[in-house]
């Protein structure tokens, strides 16, 4: 679910927290980060959620049309391709998912329903809806292209939904974009047969190495990483430079020192694409200036740990 640049945006984050907040605590350092992990993949089983409890509305409504007292021929005999849909029903029968959302105690729709309530009228109001409804029934492949567009159409842009994250945790913005991802490529991997599986938060168990080893390495080696910045900095302003900058800069300075595996270049446009979209519009610029300078530097004087064809 996390690739590397997400990783590295996630490290970038806490840093930046912890610095903002004067925190000199390796361990708590550690604990802020993995919460901070975390805490999307609860976001992106909250998305899931969403999907079920917006079915669960709708069984709802159906039980209350039917029970009117003068019932219309379609309240009694609705079309149930939603509340029956195949993709929803093997997430709803997900041992792993079910004990998630328990062990995480992720009841927020149940606390905040109105959400819910809010998706159900919009989509029972569509073309959407209506078009999937005006079958008797539904394949496996229009229920899945549904619910992707379900998704796609109505949850993830919902102005609400984001001001409802975005109190609920302030980093959830940031994360929404590779939560939305994350939700829509596991609704593709659906297939007719077999059990649903819950993508997991690290592909491997390297990459949660990577994590917190590039935020504990940074931390660490902070002050030799400064230093270095400041040589190839001496006309600027040091107080002006941004804060972001800074962090990413250490970063990629540390993945130059203490990562042999990953390319200087990798590194250098790895920074530079997460700048362009977290920091000012000329950083991206200011950071490759800097970075090239001290990776030839590092080349130089030893200070570049590479090793391997085409990694430095």
């Amino acid at each position: 679910m996390l690739t590397r640049r997400h990783i590295r945006v996630k490290v970038m984050q806490s840093l930046y927290s912890l610095a903002r907040n004067d925190v000199d605590n390796m361990s708590a350092e550690k604990k802020f980060l993995d919460k901070s992990m975390a805490d999307m993949y609860d976001m992106f089983l909250l998305n899931l959620s969403l999907l079920v409890e917006v079915k669960n509305q709708a069984v709802d409504f159906i039980e209350r049309s039917r029970s009117k007292y003068l019932p219309t021929q379609e309240d009694i005999n609705p079309n149930l391709n939603f509340v029956e849909n195949k993709l929803l029903k093997q997430i709803e029968d997900s041992e792993e998912y079910n004990e998630l959302l328990e062990k995480k105690k992720l009841t927020h729709w149940f606390r905040e329903p109105g959400y819910v309530q809010m998706l159900w009228n919009e989509l029972r109001q569509s073309e959407l809806y209506k078009n999937y409804t005006a079958k008797p029934e539904a394949s496996f492949s229009e229920d899945k292209k549904f619910l992707i567009a379900f998704f796609k159409e109505f949850v993830a842009p919902n102005v609400k939904l984001h001001e409802y994250y975005e109190d609920h945790k302030l980093t959830w913005m940031d994360d929404l974009p590779i939560v939305n991802t994350a939700v829509v490529r596991t609704l593709e991997r659906f297939k007719k047969k077999g059990a649903f599986r819950l993508p997991r938060l690290f592909k491997n168990e390297d990459d949660r190495e990577f994590a917190f080893s590039l935020f504990q390495r940074t931390l660490m080696y902070e002050a030799d990483f400064k230093a270095d910045i400041e040589k190839k900095t001496l006309n600027w302003d040091q107080d002006r430079l941004a804060e972001i900058d800074a962090i990413l800069l250490k970063m990629a300075l540390c993945e130059f020192s203490y990562f042999p595996t990953i390319p200087v270049k990798v590194s250098i446009n790895e920074y530079l694409e997460i700048s362009k979209e977290y920091s000012t519009p000329k950083s991206s610029v200011f950071i490759n200036g800097v970075l090239d300078k001290i990776s030839k530097e590092y080349q130089q004087n030893g200070k570049l740990n590479k090793s391997g064809r085409g990694l430095r």
